[in-house]
């Protein structure tokens, strides 16, 4: 019985000995179906039919373990496979030009060169070699097959899997020198714009298409991990456009969703080429159409949750550029950030940062304006004065939370006039002057943190060779009470017994909070 079983299986794997990858893969990709008496079958058998027991495990190097069985894999057998891979590549692009209406005149060019492109994966784990694959002319060669026809066999099942093991970040910063090699000539020959091109004919509600689009933004993302400054070259390639085309798309969340919001926050990095191009493509109203799913509706899972953020961070960079800014205000940002605050969901901590990156500055004069005449007031101020619960069950830090808010409040302090600064200077006088007791507060909570930091970093300099420089947080707190730094009238209120310093000095005149020594002053 144990004979009959492996001898069925090895049936299936007869290809094995021919080099025929394909067939071995696909039953590698079965392995999820094999029976646990097969299983056991093959590993007793294992010194038999150790090709058997690849397939059985699912083993997904089995590639490179078969490419050159007894052959050491050297820079002459690198040389000979890419050479081998030239001739068929050019051998099935003549006989499709030669026969294109009759297929089966070059079905057995494909299969071969294939069988190749199976057989090159070993080149992934020498990256010092990756300077064969330019100077023989192999990337352009890879590239081009990239708009072949026959997209089941080749464009994605094949090269595109290839181009991901060649460009996975931690083989290439194994070899710095091979890698940079290998991503010039990617550049020159415009990967992304091809890699681009095929996602768009690709149809994901098929499972290996959408496999193909996964990868392709992974190999994106292994590029722009490893340099930065392609970024702008590959959002204006078409990447910018498709990823915001994906994100947008009415089709349920998937897993290549959730990557495009990531590849998509990594290109707004430290880049206002690229966020002013989005701004152009009316990238800020999609990424706002997105979020407002979020404004009375939790993400259903962690992923989501995942993508929530990213597009989040993606907004955040994006406002980091004046032009932006009014971008924002028009598509009325401050009003969907506003209700996510009053709505009490996890998208919460997320607006609040958006806000702070959307009124900080000069540049955000009329978005501190328009949060004013939005009743922003109303909904900031409570947040100043006590961090929710459901945010620290989120896991927000409290000084996070703090930090932002205290942030938005200077932010209004600088860039207000008249009658809205007026509105805004009065909500300090409310209540006995309570917001100034929160300020205070948290000064002299940040304070003590700064002290403790500044002793052992004191500490440490007995200890080191090399003195330190001295630790200077300016904490948004600390801005706030600079902004505060002017003269206040308070109406006259009487003073109960437990009447505090801040409250008693309000009574006869006007306090002034000092940005030097922190402390309030009875100005008579």
């Amino acid at each position: 019985e144990m004979v009959g079983d492996l001898a069925g299986c090895y049936g299936e794997c007869r290809a094995v000995d021919r080099g025929r990858g394909s067939q071995v893969e696909s039953m590698a990709s079965r392995g999820d179906s094999v029976s646990y008496r097969l299983l056991s079958c093959a590993v007793k058998c294992a010194d038999l039919v150790p090709k058997i027991l690849f397939c059985c495990l699912g083993y997904t190097f089995h590639k490179r373990a078969l490419c050159f069985q007894g052959e050491p894999v050297d820079e002459s057998s690198v040389k000979k496979m890419i050479l081998t891979f030239e001739k068929r590549s050019y051998k099935n692009q003549e006989l499709r030009i030669k026969f294109p209406d009759t297929p089966g005149r070059f079905m057995e060019t494909e299969l071969d060169l294939n069988d190749i492109i199976q057989e090159m994966h070993v080149i992934a784990t020498m990256p010092d070699l990756y300077h064969l694959l330019v100077e023989l002319n192999a990337v352009h060669s890879l590239l081009g097959l990239l708009s072949h026809e026959n997209t089941d066999i080749l464009s994605f099942k094949d090269v595109v899997d290839l181009l991901q093991e060649l460009t996975d970040i931690d083989t290439l910063q194994e070899s710095e020198e091979g890698a940079e090699v290998l991503i010039d000539s990617l550049l020159e020959g415009q990967v992304v714009a091809l890699l681009v091109q095929n996602m768009e004919r690709l149809d994901e509600q098929v499972k290996e298409e959408a496999d193909g689009v996964y990868n392709t933004l992974a190999i994106i993302e292994n590029m722009a991990e490893f340099r930065p400054g392609l970024c702008t070259e590959a959002a204006q390639q078409g990447l910018m456009q498709w990823l915001l085309k994906r994100i947008k798309a009415k089709i349920p969340f998937d897993a290549n969703k959730l990557y495009c919001s990531e590849i998509l926050a990594i290109l707004l990095q430290n880049n206002d080429s690229t966020r002013e191009l989005l701004g152009e493509l009316d990238g800020i109203d999609v990424l706002l159409q997105q979020l407002s799913v979020f404004k009375r509706h939790n993400p259903a899972t962690a992923e989501e949750q995942e993508m929530m953020e990213n597009l989040f961070d993606a907004l955040c960079s994006c406002l980091m550029l004046a032009a932006n800014r009014d971008r924002f205000l028009r598509g009325e940002g401050l009003q969907l950030m506003n209700l996510m605050l009053r709505e009490k969901k996890m998208s919460r901590t997320s607006a609040l940062k958006v806000l702070d990156h959307g009124m900080i500055g000069p540049e955000g004069s009329d978005d501190c304006h328009k949060f004013v005449d939005i009743l922003g007031l109303r909904t900031i101020f409570p947040l100043f004065m006590k961090t929710p619960k459901k945010m620290r069950k989120a896991g927000t830090v409290d000084k996070e939370h703090e930090e932002h808010v205290c942030s938005i409040i200077a932010s209004c302090l600088r860039n207000l006039k008249a009658q809205q600064r007026t509105r805004l200077l009065s909500k300090f006088t409310e209540n006995d002057c309570e917001k100034v007791d929160r300020l205070m507060e948290l000064h002299f909570k940040y304070l003590e943190a700064v002290q403790l930091a500044d002793k052992r970093i004191e500490g440490e300099k007995h200890v080191r060779v090399l003195p330190l420089p001295p630790l200077r947080y300016q904490h948004p707190v600390w801005d706030l009470l600079s902004c505060l730094s002017l003269k206040m009238p308070f109406p006259a209120v009487s003073c109960a017994p437990s009447t505090s310093f801040v409250q008693l000095a309000a009574v006869s005149g006007s306090v002034f909070i000092s940005p030097l020594s922190f402390r309030c002053y009875f100005l008579g």
